[in-house]
């Protein structure tokens, strides 16, 4: 299957909900609002443009999203700038054909390639490792909820960018402020 990703249009904002609301139509542990996190990270500092990526097939239908914004890693007064990757969200009949490895692979890629070091994601324990995704516990950085240890998880994206970092993840307001 031909897929293109590239970068969102803001023109393309409503219809990318649309698909990120029915990639989490039928999720167990879903709260059923990605798509609202998705619209509070594009209208917050957080949000970065060129990391809001979409999937299209071969007819120029979106058929996937995936999300990095800014976090920080907060230790104590020390603060180290980090991303986030959520949602991850990919059509329900797309879904399990690799449309969202094509999307984390052209993420971190395009992270890489804009300066950054790290990023942390929450999410599925079987999933992200294949990406390089470790516990984040590894290098003694912490949710700032209780999660269980081996979702919540960090990638270098360049070597050793977290060895000497600690602390507890920081995410942008987005992902408190409730519509």
């Amino acid at each position: 299957m031909e897929i293109i990703i590239r970068p969102e249009l803001k023109k393309e904002y409503s219809k990318t909900e649309e698909v990120v609301k029915r990639a989490f139509s039928n999720v167990e542990i879903s709260d059923k609002t990605e798509h609202l996190l998705v619209n509070r990270i594009r209208k917050s500092n957080a949000f970065i443009p060129e990391l809001s990526l979409l999937a299209l097939n071969e007819n120029k239908d979106r058929i996937g999203h995936i999300l990095f914004s800014k976090v920080a890693i907060v230790d104590g007064g020390d603060a180290v700038e980090a991303l986030a990757l959520a949602p991850l969200s990919v059509e329900p009949e797309y879904q399990r054909k690799g449309v969202g490895s094509q999307l984390v692979h052209m993420g971190i890629k395009k992270a890489r390639e804009l300066g950054y070091h790290s990023v942390i994601v929450l999410g599925h324990s079987e999933y992200y490792p294949k990406f390089g995704f470790k516990p984040a516990s590894l290098w003694n950085i912490q949710a700032p909820f209780d999660v269980p240890d081996e979702i919540f998880m960090a990638l270098e994206l360049k070597p050793n960018a977290l060895e000497n970092v600690q602390g507890i993840v920081q995410y942008s307001s987005a992902f408190s402020d409730l519509d």
